[in-house]
């Protein structure tokens, strides 16, 4: 069943729920774009979400509305707002920029631009000299801390497939429950779900959402 924050009959906007795909996969598994063409006539999408990660997905539910969400998450000015536990601590008291260039790597991955060891901690996040890739920028910062987990709260000023699963475990702090770019078999970062929710998003034109954040990405700190 869907679960709809906001609905005018030009914007359409769901919590999506951790697990299911936005789009059919090579699994099979049920996914919301049946269900979205069962309830409205023409739904568009404007964006994804990765199909472990929970919360915000706006869909056009006319070409004005497609257009003009289109038009702003390619100039990077639908601002998307995400909560998060990663493995590890991060300082807390200010924002971490990760300046990262993203490429493509193997088996539907992506990688970042450079070796891993190239990448270059500073005071105010993390960068690396690399050629080629992508421009990929992701902003982070700790709310809170358990005992070896951080709940962060991040923004991806770039818009790249998996940008944010990728600059984390890349410097070293992989989301608990990744299983593509970490390693949840481990007791370090074991958790039933990918711990990523889309929280809050700001589409210029419509307004600002936020969908909750569930329990069980709060239950991963710990």
């Amino acid at each position: 069943m869907l679960d709809v924050l906001f609905e005018d009959g030009s914007l359409l906007v769901l919590n999506k729920p951790s697990g299911v795909s936005v789009l059919d996969d090579r699994t099979g598994a049920p996914c919301l774009l049946p269900e979205l063409k069962a309830a409205y006539a023409r739904p568009r999408l404007v964006h994804r979400l990765d199909k472990g990660t929970s919360g915000i997905l706006l869909v056009a539910l006319d070409r004005h509305a497609q257009r003009d969400l289109s038009r702003a998450f390619n100039a990077r000015a639908v601002r998307k707002h995400y909560v998060a536990v990663l493995c590890g601590h991060l300082p807390s008291g200010r924002t971490l920029t990760i300046d990262l260039p993203l490429r493509q790597g193997r088996k539907s991955r992506y990688r970042v631009a450079g070796l891993r060891e190239e990448i270059r901690p500073t005071r105010d996040g993390w960068t690396i000299d690399a050629e080629g890739g992508h421009a990929s920028m992701t902003r982070v910062r700790a709310i809170a801390r358990g005992e070896k987990r951080t709940l962060v709260a991040v923004q991806p000023i770039t818009g790249r497939s998996h940008q944010v699963r990728v600059h984390l475990s890349w410097i070293g702090h992989a989301l608990a429950g990744d299983h593509l770019y970490g390693s949840p078999a481990s007791k370090e970062q074991s958790h039933p779900r990918l711990a990523l929710h889309c929280h809050r998003v700001f589409a210029p034109g419509y307004g600002t959402f936020s969908a909750p954040v569930p329990e069980d990405v709060f239950s991963a700190l710990y």
